[in-house]
């Protein structure tokens, strides 16, 4: 690993050569280019800077990048063309008779360089920078000069790039992370495919970061001392694998941040298995996140698409089912699930539409049924269920991969940062929501009771969550903190968090040994095989579990 530019052009040859910088399109382009080529000017390297942006087609741009008119206020349809797909044809340019042609911008790839080199920006500081029109980061994909929307960011350019990333992957020649844009740190691309085969066959945690909302609490700030941009802890993102990076390099020193996700990419039978993989190709389909509304409030009241809808109108092969974990919470803190067995949908229609057109309170407890958020219950949500957090909770959830589809009925008259109502989706909520997930039969199915499975001295492994439909299982593991507890893979990824106690360590069948704190997460790689939970201390220990069940 190196840092600066001056030692990241060190392996490009004096010429002539092409040299292509690709990356995703939130991203300061000209620094980046520029960095470049003034530390090739230092090596006395001719140098000519092209931005393959200007030959992107205005027509395919426009035709691929802008939404429709009448498209949907709130949810886009994932993309799915390629990068070069917004070129009329092949980008072309013409071979330097010395020195180095530096192509940049998404796309460079396409221009049969000699080089390529992915320059990245991991995705929080896309969200932020498009959420407060901040350029040249807070563009979209296809307009470098016009502030960008969450919306395309999320659905378009994300979906595109990505895809465009892991196809370069495994013959990338360097990755380059900007973070720190003056002293780039980069890594070759051997070094990145061979620290990425070796995570792919141990346990690996990835970088956790807090997003802040109206709704958050201080819980996170609280208890673990992190202290946020906006206010709030609201969103603790733990493993959300599409957004979710892995450190790699000395604590002290250079790291760079590699996507998560290209593990699975590269990896994809060690890393998930190969019954995942068959099932879920390179996708990684559970996350593991905290909602904080510990001196927050209510999350709003929304569910999320069934699998039909979700399929067929956002393009995503498999659903988003959650649960609920409750780590901590406070007292008279509740969750809202499902509806009361009297609920009438047709007035609970009425007043939503009432709500959203004139601000009028909605009186959601007459609708929804409430239970005590007790520490240690885990709730479960398939999709169509109507579900809220309420305030004075520490949530982790644990659901199905994809996150960006809360199709919200109400939000309590919350308004955003501008002043204006929060904007809700409750009429893809109404067509999403099943209405035969009410009364007693909530209670019974989706709030149930922990199961033994198998047991230890000193430990038990329980099942506290597993349903019909739901493709993955919850379960638990309780400690007395006096001996280990033993497990294995069996072929299908794990992902542990530890929820009470001082912690545990992880060590494996062929000695790695991982520390895993409270309120952390890692990931179990399904290679791993065997491996055994120490507990930390002599306090109990209770590490929660999840992994896709056998169909």
């Amino acid at each position: 690993m190196v840092t600066g530019w001056d030692a990241a052009v060190s392996a490009v040859p004096a010429g002539p050569a092409v040299l292509a910088l690709e990356g995703p399109a939130a991203l300061d382009w000209q620094a980046a280019a520029q960095g470049v080529a003034k530390a090739l000017r230092a090596r006395s390297t001719e140098v000519v800077l092209v931005d393959v942006r200007a030959s992107w087609s205005p027509e395919a741009v426009e035709r691929l990048c802008a939404p429709e008119v009448e498209a949907d206020a709130f949810f886009l349809p994932l993309a799915g063309f390629e990068v070069a797909d917004l070129f009329e044809g092949r980008p072309v340019v013409e071979r330097p008779r010395r020195g180095v042609l530096v192509v940049y911008g998404p796309g460079a790839s396409l221009c049969a360089p000699d080089l390529t080199w992915w320059v990245d920006l991991p995705k929080r500081y896309a969200e932020r920078a498009v959420a407060a029109g901040a350029l040249p980061v807070g563009v979209n994909l296809g307009r470098p000069d016009v502030p960008g929307e969450l919306r395309n960011l999320f659905y378009t350019d994300w979906p595109v790039t990505d895809r465009h990333r892991d196809a370069l992957a495994p013959t990338l020649d360097r990755w380059i992370d900007v973070q720190d844009p003056g002293a780039p740190a980069s890594l070759d691309g051997a070094a990145v495919r061979a620290t990425l085969a070796g995570l792919a066959r141990q346990p690996v945690r990835s970088r956790p970061y807090f997003n802040s909302t109206a709704w958050g609490g201080h819980w996170a700030a609280d208890r673990l001392g992190f202290t946020p941009d906006d206010g709030s802890t609201a969103l603790g993102y733990e493993l959300i694998a599409p957004e979710a990076g892995v450190l790699v390099g000395e604590d002290a020193g250079a790291q760079v941040e590699l996507p998560f996700q290209l593990l699975c990419v590269l990896h994809p039978e060690a890393f998930l298995g190969p019954d995942v993989h068959r099932d879920y190709g390179t996708s990684f389909p559970i996350r593991f996140d905290y909602l904080d509304t510990v001196g927050g409030g209510n999350l709003s009241l929304h569910c999320h698409p069934q699998e039909r809808y979700m399929r067929e109108n956002f393009g995503w092969p498999y659903t988003q089912h959650e649960t609920y974990y409750v780590t901590e919470s406070t007292p008279r803190a509740q969750v809202f699930l499902g509806l009361r067995q009297d609920a009438d949908t047709d007035v609970l229609r009425k007043e939503v539409e009432e709500s959203a057109a004139h601000g009028t309170q909605l009186h959601v407890e007459d609708h929804i049924q409430t239970f005590p958020a007790e520490p240690g219950r885990l709730f479960m949500i398939p999709a169509g269920t109507p579900h809220a957090s309420g305030a004075g909770n520490l949530v982790l959830e644990i659901s199905a991969t994809p996150y960006l589809y809360s199709l919200r009925l109400y939000d309590w008259l919350r308004r955003s940062g501008s002043g204006v109502p929060r904007p809700l989706s409750h009429r893809h909520a109404f067509a999403n929501l099943d209405t035969g997930r009410r009364g007693e039969d909530v209670a019974a199915d989706l709030v149930q009771r922990p199961r033994t499975v198998r047991e230890g001295t000193g430990w038990r492994e329980e099942v506290i969550g597993a349903l019909p439909g739901m493709f993955y299982a919850v379960h638990r593991f309780v400690l007395d903190g006096t001996c280990a507890a033993d497990d294995d893979t069996e072929n299908r990824f794990h992902i542990l968090n530890v929820v009470a106690g001082d912690g545990v360590v992880v060590e494996t069948a062929d000695g790695r040994r991982h520390d895993l704190a409270f309120a952390e997460t890692l990931t179990v790689p399904a290679s791993v095989g065997g491996y055994r939970l120490h507990p930390v201390g002599a306090r109990p220990v209770q590490v929660v579990k999840s992994l896709v069940v056998p169909v």
